[in-house]
């Protein structure tokens, strides 16, 4: 067979449960080898898919062993991908305390141990994912030391990754979440990437897929406990779909229960059937949404679903452990979209048969919002005047700090 017979191969570093490993699946790539740290994520890679799998800290893998356990030289990876740790650019925790340490962060290493692999094993291309906050134009340092690194191994290997980059917001390419995220891709002989324009929403033929589109077949696993616990449990029924906590305040239709904006936005945070749901968090509180329209936490296929991962992934671990995994992964279609223009542009290879393999479909009867409740009595005592948020980086936190 030719090699241009052969799906193309792909590293995978920081690789979790396999959000961007599917997507590129989908578009006909095959991941050669996986790094991921986290046992739980490892487990469910394991367990989904025959890809090697290094269950090390990258920190702790040489490139060397890298390439030996995918089979490969250097040069011979079609595309490298993988999304670092991203907490020291992350928008939540600019909110709360008013800035992040950012490059002072040690979590920032991870940026540096990415390109030593794109260096040693030198990839045709190579996908960078991270949170939007990487290319804040006031805070862009992260996304500088990205682009003098690569000047570098350009020098040093006579490459000539040509990096493009660009915030995309899944739901604009099909998928049912609002989940922006930031992609940096570059060819290793210069040749220019393109990233694809919105398909999905405002100015496009097709309207944004929902919630009801992503889950309106799924029947949660009736061993699974998905009901709500802790201090604010039996305020949610009371919400809307697709509201909050803000609906409870001064400038809601709800009781005056809290200050404008003094929450975190997915406080109290529930699906709306008709729109796209809101970014899945990773490690979110009792009271951290989104949760379904019926006032539960989402199930396991529920969440995959959101991120548009193939069905037949299951997510294994611990509830606590499968909200993580999928929450910090990238949503699968736009991987998928991403990896089909990277195969065409970059690799110069024709699309496998049939379209994106990963977009949902669209169901046609939207059924009526659930009723609300009334407010337990538990609390009312909290209606009065409440104080709006003095705004960002002023908040409780920032207030006490140091």
């Amino acid at each position: 067979m030719s090699s241009m017979g052969k799906r193309p191969k792909v590293i995978s570093l920081y690789t979790g449960a396999g959000g961007l490993d599917y997507g590129f699946e989908a578009a006909g790539f095959d991941t050669s080898v996986a790094i991921e740290f986290d046992a739980d994520a490892c487990t469910t890679l394991r367990a989904n898919r025959e890809w090697p799998v290094i269950e090390r800290s990258i920190y702790d893998v040489p490139s060397e062993e890298i390439l030996d356990t995918g089979g490969l030289r250097p040069g011979d990876a079609d595309v490298l991908i993988g999304g670092p740790p991203c907490q020291p650019f992350s928008k939540s925790g600019y909110w709360a305390s008013g800035d992040t340490k950012r490059l002072d962060d040690p979590r920032a290493n991870t940026l540096n141990a990415y390109m030593r692999v794109v260096e040693d094993t030198l990839p045709k291309a190579f996908l960078f994912e991270n949170v939007e906050g990487v290319a804040y134009r006031s805070k862009a340092e992260a996304l500088s030391l990205l682009l003098e690194q690569i000047g570098e191994i350009n020098q040093r290997t006579d490459s000539n990754y040509q990096p493009q980059y660009r915030v995309l917001r899944a739901a604009d390419f099909g998928v049912p979440q609002l989940r922006s995220r930031f992609f940096l891709v570059a060819s290793r002989d210069g040749g220019p990437f393109r990233f694809p324009e919105p398909t999905h929403g405002e100015g496009t033929d097709e309207p944004h897929r929902t919630a009801w589109d992503a889950l309106a077949d799924v029947e949660p696993d009736p061993e699974e406990e998905l009901t709500v616990s802790g201090k604010w449990a039996d305020l949610l029924p009371s919400i809307p779909e697709g509201q909050n906590y803000l609906f409870h305040t001064d400038r809601g239709e709800g009781e005056p229960l809290f200050g404008w904006r003094r929450r975190y936005w997915s406080f109290l945070l529930k699906l709306s059937k008709r729109l796209p749901s809101w970014t899945l968090q990773a490690q979110p509180g009792p009271a951290i949404g989104p949760f379904h329209w019926e006032s539960r936490k989402l199930s396991m296929r529920e969440l995959c679903r959101i991120q548009t991962f193939p069905d037949d992934v299951m997510i294994l671990g611990s509830r606590g452990a499968i909200q993580k995994q999928v929450g910090n992964a990238v949503p699968s279609l736009l991987a998928e979209v991403l990896a089909r223009e990277i195969r065409v542009q970059l690799l110069g290879r024709r699309l496998p048969r049939g379209g994106l393999r990963l977009l949902p479909p669209r169901p046609t009867d939207v059924p009526p919002a659930v009723k609300t409740g009334p407010v337990a009595e538990d609390y009312l005592g909290l209606r009065g005047e409440h104080e709006a948020h003095p705004g960002t980086g002023r908040g409780y936190r920032a207030q006490h700090a140091g």
